[in-house]
């Protein structure tokens, strides 16, 4: 596919999403010579317009974004970048422009919930109750539920296999959580170990 830098006096937007968290990062613009640069080097090039010229993201601070993946859109006129921050990305010092809050998906919502439910002491609730039976309880669902998802891998019910494969999940973060851990702790020994 290729880009059309046509449309906006040679401009097209530029949209840098984490390529860890997919969270927005920030928004630029690349002409046809930023784009053939980061493409060149894996280092995000944007077309700066008030300076006029290329601008290398991180050419002064040292913030650089390595790219990992390029996508166009169905128009070819806007470019997605997944890329890797070296630090914060926003100029004011955050690590969005977007603001603070690192957008993480879903499972790291449930994470936050089943945290809550434990932190106040939330007695209608399973999660609780589970954590009050203690550890060993907790990780002895842990191995439950991952019997179960090998029973079921075995099997051709795809709809069982899913719903246990979410009870394991499910399972597993209220054990991180009596650990004193996070997925957050998992996923830092996983990026390590990609490198």
């Amino acid at each position: 596919m290729k880009i059309d830098f046509n449309k906006d006096n040679g401009l097209v937007p530029v949209i840098i999403q984490d390529g860890r968290t997919q969270q927005v990062l920030m928004l630029g613009y690349m002409n046809e010579e930023a784009f053939e640069k980061t493409e060149k080097e894996g280092i995000v090039t944007f077309f700066s317009r008030s300076k006029n010229r290329l601008w290398t993201k991180g050419e002064e601070s040292g913030n650089f974004l390595t790219v990992k993946n390029i996508s166009i859109d169905c128009d070819q006129d806007t470019i997605l970048i997944q890329a890797v921050p070296k630090n914060t990305v926003c100029h004011t010092g955050s690590f969005s422009c977007f603001g603070e809050k690192e957008s993480r998906g879903f499972l790291y919502e449930l994470e936050a919930k089943i945290s809550d439910r434990i932190d106040r002491k939330a007695e209608d609730s399973y999660t609780y109750l589970l954590y009050q039976r203690g550890i060993n309880k907790m990780a002895q669902k842990v191995g439950e539920e991952a019997v179960e998802l090998v029973i079921e891998a075995k099997d051709n019910n795809d709809d069982l296999f899913k719903n246990e494969a979410a009870d394991l999940l499910y399972h597993f973060l209220i054990l991180l959580k009596a650990k004193g851990f996070s997925m957050e702790d998992i996923e830092k020994i996983l990026q390590n170990r990609d490198k």
